[in-house]
């Protein structure tokens, strides 16, 4: 079978050559053609654009992650097949307790060095710092990521409330309240913590603006490891500029460096040199572990689809 990898995980096709075997051919490449048709048994990118799309002639689009809004699902080839992949649960979750412990004991109180001269004055002085557990976690989101985050955050001791879209409730091994994204309004006045891991669709873009924000409790911090997008941009800014808003860790961002396009910072606004923003370039996930996994799922994948065997994680068939 002919496999093409595109884009930014083109360089990890000798990973999945050793994977398959010399049976398949992988193909790396930096972006698909231009023009004409584009040829080959499966196609791996995170971004197939609406003029790309109708030009495939492939069985299946794998995304080589989680999200899929940037694949122009409608415009693909009738009998196209798209999957995703998942694994990313485990680092983001662990990424997300420790801005949540980062928040809570505010280390950088404590000077860096603990010599002589600073000794005496800082023991005397040793500033307090809070503590996460008993603290309310609002989580909205409640898939993989969502539900790792919430086994972590249980240990801890956290009172966990799982946002959905039904609000139908689930485990209680998992959080003590599930309610629907509809009541977000009520939950948000009670959240020390809000994480933010939630698709991006045309129901959760802009889900979080100046409303929302404000019903924070002053000190609270907001975790966006989904897409930016879903917080409204101009609103988190002035949020945090204003100090209405204690201070959010950002993994995720509005503007991404673009190959052959001028530099960009990560958000039209300086929300990177507030000094309540831990800023991230979108490494929660990148973990060596997760790329083992992801690989090793999508040559699974590329096996049955060569054996005529059910996809895993398909999330669209075109008709």
């Amino acid at each position: 079978m002919h496999i093409q990898i595109v884009g930014l995980h083109a360089p990890n096709a000798p990973r999945l050559r050793k994977l398959l075997g010399p049976d398949h051919e992988v193909e790396a490449l930096q972006a698909l053609p231009e023009a004409g048709a584009i040829q080959s048994d499966v196609v791996i990118s995170n971004s197939i654009n609406a003029d790309e799309a109708p030009r495939l002639r492939c069985r299946l689009v794998h995304v080589p992650g989680a999200g899929s809004e940037q694949i122009a699902c409608q415009s693909l080839p009738s009998g196209t097949t798209v999957c995703n992949v998942h694994g990313h649960e485990v680092p983001i979750a662990e990424f997300t307790l420790h801005a949540i412990l980062e928040h809570s004991l505010q280390l950088w109180q404590v000077p860096a060095r603990l010599d002589a001269d600073a000794w005496a004055k800082v023991y005397a002085n040793r500033p307090q710092h809070d503590e996460a557990h008993g603290k309310t976690l609002a989580i909205v989101g409640f898939g993989h990521i969502g539900q790792e985050i919430a086994r972590r955050a249980r240990a801890l001791g956290m009172h966990v409330i799982a946002v959905t879209r039904s609000g139908k409730p689930g485990s209680a091994e998992l959080a003590d309240e599930f309610v629907a994204v509809s009541a977000l309004d009520e939950v948000l006045p009670r959240a020390q913590f809000l994480v933010i891991c939630c698709p991006l669709d045309d129901s959760t873009r802009g889900l979080i603006g100046a409303r929302q924000l404000a019903l924070l409790p002053a000190e609270a911090l907001l975790v966006n490891v989904a897409r930016a997008e879903v917080v409204d941009e101009l609103a988190l800014y002035e949020a945090l500029r204003d100090k209405r808003l204690g201070r959010a860790v950002l993994d995720v961002w509005y503007q991404y460096p673009k190959k052959g396009q001028p530099p960009v910072n990560p958000s039209r606004w300086p929300l990177h040199e507030l000094p309540n923003v831990r800023a991230t370039p979108h490494i929660s996930a990148m973990t060596p572990a997760l790329l083992d996994r992801r690989y090793r799922f999508m040559a699974d994948n590329i096996v049955r689809l060569q054996q005529g065997q059910p996809l895993l994680n398909v999330i669209f068939r075109a008709p």
